[in-house]
């Protein structure tokens, strides 16, 4: 067998190992974020973004992540109906197209967040940092704004009523 066929040989044993550890490891990390828990949540989603594992869409339904700081986590189009998100650390995290009908926001930093396309309808943001978040397109009806700070943000195209 001449040197490059043998190369080849590894080369798709390797691909194919490596394939069943990420299957192995994004199981796990579903599996933490399943418990609902603010601890478990954070750490699957670091270990997420350490070893580059797209999780694609998670269920945060009514999940408690209080104060939690999730600094640059991916939840795009991410079910957070209802959580407590409340003083939440959320600075450049993305919640493209996420739906966080409900949620409550209160005082939370979200500056510089990615919040295109997000559904925050009925969402408690007062006093929530926006500054430098794009939310165009979002939709914010019936959203408490009260105290909220939006300089800077982008508003294009959301909904405001």
């Amino acid at each position: 067998m001449n040197k490059f066929v043998v190369y080849l040989h590894r080369t798709k044993e390797q691909t194919l190992l490596n394939t069943l550890k990420i299957r192995k490891m994004k199981k796990k990390i579903l599996a933490l974020i399943a418990t609902k828990e603010a601890k478990n949540i954070i750490l699957a989603l670091d270990l997420a973004k350490s070893q580059k594992i797209e999780l694609g869409t998670i269920d945060l339904i009514w999940a408690n992540l209080r104060g939690s700081d999730l600094r640059g986590a991916d939840l795009r189009g991410s079910d957070l109906r209802g959580s407590d998100l409340r003083c939440a650390n959320l600075r450049g995290a993305d919640l493209r197209c996420a739906d966080l009908r409900g949620a409550d926001l209160e005082g939370a930093d979200l500056e510089g967040a990615n919040i295109f396309g997000a559904d925050l309808e009925g969402a408690d943001l007062e006093g929530a940092n926006l500054k430098w978040a794009d939310l165009e397109g979002a939709d914010l009806y019936c959203a408490n704004l009260e105290g909220a700070d939006l300089r800077f943000a982008n508003i294009k195209e959301t909904i405001l009523k």
